[in-house]
């Protein structure tokens, strides 16, 4: 009981932040499901047909990620203290401070607390964001050079036409009003982004796994609410956070 009442309650993590998570989670938890399967469609039995509606389905799951994605990152300079790219970035004298406070509490038993991200945690929240705008941005090229669709599906379209009077022939897995040799050019030009997108998926798979080990042990040794601030926006602690205001 006197350590119940010893806890007090912090506000953390604004709406904006709880929300982008949480769509941020289901859409790349469907991109990954698909991903697979379209990965493995050929020892699946996919047909084309197939391939074309999984396709379109990781697109349209693509674009919500991608304006999410887009909004977080726009909210770094907008958004509350510990929502702003000073509070997430592992740079700047503050951060230093903090990173040494932080480890020598771990050498000592003595966990410091963070209302916002602790020192290790700033490392992998870069990362992610970084391997997600990674992901976003070769795939809105993929998505025009495989299937045609939009930002850049037009474009990609009026590259591999045979004449403007046949782009609109142009459809995935047809060769209606398709010049040969400059589908071959779209499709070298396309190449590269696709291997970054396939490297960066396994890459993005792992440090969900590392980001995923991080919180549950940081939850299991501090105690502080982590999993449910992303819920209600709170953490509770029983002494004062080291950034704290």
């Amino acid at each position: 009981m006197a350590q119940q009442q010893s806890m007090h309650e912090y506000p953390v993590w604004d709406r904006s932040i709880r929300w982008f998570h949480w769509i941020n989670v289901l859409a790349v938890l469907t991109l990954i499901a698909i991903g697979v399967v379209i990965m493995n469609s050929k020892a699946l039995g996919i047909t084309d047909e197939g391939k074309l509606l999984l396709k379109t389905w990781h697109v349209y799951v693509g674009y919500v990620f991608a304006i999410n994605l887009a909004w977080r990152l726009v909210w770094g300079f907008v958004g509350n203290r510990y929502s702003r790219w000073k509070a997430i970035l592992p740079f700047g004298q503050q951060y230093k401070r903090h990173k040494q406070v932080f480890f020598a509490g771990l050498k000592q038993g003595k966990p410091v607390g963070f209302k916002g991200h602790n020192p290790l945690a700033r490392w992998m929240v870069m990362t992610l964001l970084l391997l997600l705008t990674v992901q976003a941005v070769t795939g809105l090229v993929l998505a025009g050079t495989d299937i045609y669709k939009p930002p850049f599906g037009d474009q990609f379209k009026a590259w591999v036409a045979e004449s403007p009077q046949t782009i609109d022939q142009v459809q995935p897995y047809s060769e209606a009003g398709i010049d040969k040799e400059a589908y071959k050019a779209m499709r070298d030009f396309r190449a590269p982004f696709k291997e970054v997108h396939e490297i960066t998926f396994f890459l993005l798979v792992i440090a969900i796994v590392l980001h995923l080990i991080g919180v549950i042990v940081t939850e299991l040794r501090e105690r502080n609410g982590l999993v449910s601030a992303m819920f209600t926006g709170r953490k509770v602690f029983t002494e004062k956070p080291l950034d704290q205001e």
